[in-house]
């Protein structure tokens, strides 16, 4: 094996902030058990944060970024897993803390590695990457308090993005009547193209007086917006409903009353996807290869780039330009 590789590596100096593409050894990856030939890796908004100056995310420079991968085992201390499996790894610390997926090898936990299940391609795993699972995650959880499609339509905000896009299919192909906002209007077709029954604007989900009670709109929403967004959510969920938040690009501060919840049992449901429990992780994986994959998957990643293309995409992200799922080809 060539023991010299190409990753993403960026770098902040008292002087200087870089995103270059770089040549590495297998020697400066950090310790772990498992060293995986990464195949795939996909673009997220918190690798967009890791790769500008003031995106504090990333602790210690240089550092390789990218919180997704997937790939193959080409040496493993761990006896889980063995050279030639095919294998996923979200989340925990990678691409934050420890060396991530913009690299054409890694080496992590095996406590952080998931099997790829029968059913799922890497490339797929990577048009799900952090973004479907925490899209996916957030459909098991309102399910799980009881969501059906016959209780009425779903609200998915922020749904020209990542998370937005795959829970838009998902909740589709599972029967949903999907209501999607955004603020982009030449994203309707597309938006249509994925399984949006019905279109509406942001001001049409968060106007500028939020009452504390509104009109009961929605059986369950996705949301990974937050802040005055979910505040006007939380005051139109029909009775026993729930939100699934999982994002803050809409504000950190949400302004609510105790009103939803005391009134009409309304549930917050908090998507943690970094640090959910592997078990919990291992069977929502098995079910994104089966009855939660929507149709045609790889027909709604935006685009697929190269590790050279990557820098201008990472900074496109971050100004809300990337529709969908970017996958990157190692």
């Amino acid at each position: 094996m060539n023991d010299s590789f190409r990753a993403l590596v960026v770098n902040k100096t008292d002087h200087e902030f870089s995103v270059k593409v770089q040549s590495l050894t297998l020697s400066d990856l950090p310790e772990g058990d498992v060293t995986i030939r990464v195949v795939y890796s996909s673009v997220n908004y918190k690798d967009g944060l890791a790769s500008s100056p003031n995106g504090k995310i990333v602790r210690t420079y240089p550092f390789v970024p990218g919180i997704d991968l997937a790939g193959t085992v080409t040496d493993s201390r761990d006896p889980r897993f063995k050279e030639g499996d095919e294998v996923i790894v979200t989340s925990y610390e990678l691409g934050v803390s420890h060396f991530g997926g913009f690299s054409e090898f890694a080496r992590v936990k095996g406590d952080w590695v998931v099997p790829l299940p029968e059913g799922l391609t890497l490339k797929e795993a990577m048009a799900f990457g952090t973004a479907g699972f925490t899209a996916a995650l957030s459909v098991h959880r309102l399910e799980e308090n009881g969501l059906m499609p016959e209780k009425g339509p779903v609200l998915v905000t922020g749904a020209t993005g990542g998370v937005g896009s795959t829970a838009v299919s998902i909740l589709a192909k599972r029967g949903y009547h999907v209501v999607a906002s955004t603020g982009k209007e030449s994203e309707h077709e597309y938006l249509k193209s994925i399984g949006a029954a019905e279109i509406i604007t942001r001001k049409d989900v968060t106007p500028e007086s939020i009452p504390a009670l509104g009109k009961q709109r929605w059986a369950g929403a996705v949301d990974p917006v937050g802040g005055d967004t979910l505040a006007s959510i939380l005051s139109t969920i029909q009775y026993g409903g729930s939100v699934a938040v999982s994002g803050l690009t809409g504000g950190t501060a949400v302004a609510t009353t105790v009103f939803p919840f005391i009134l009409r049992g309304v549930n917050l449901l908090g998507i943690d996807s970094v640090y959910c429990p592997m078990e919990t992780r291992k069977e929502l994986w098995k079910r994104m290869a089966s009855d939660l994959k929507p149709n045609a998957l790889l027909n709604y990643i935006g685009n697929e780039i190269t590790l050279d293309e990557l820098p201008a995409t990472l900074a496109s992200i971050l100004k809300a330009e990337v529709r969908g799922r970017t996958i990157v080809k190692l």
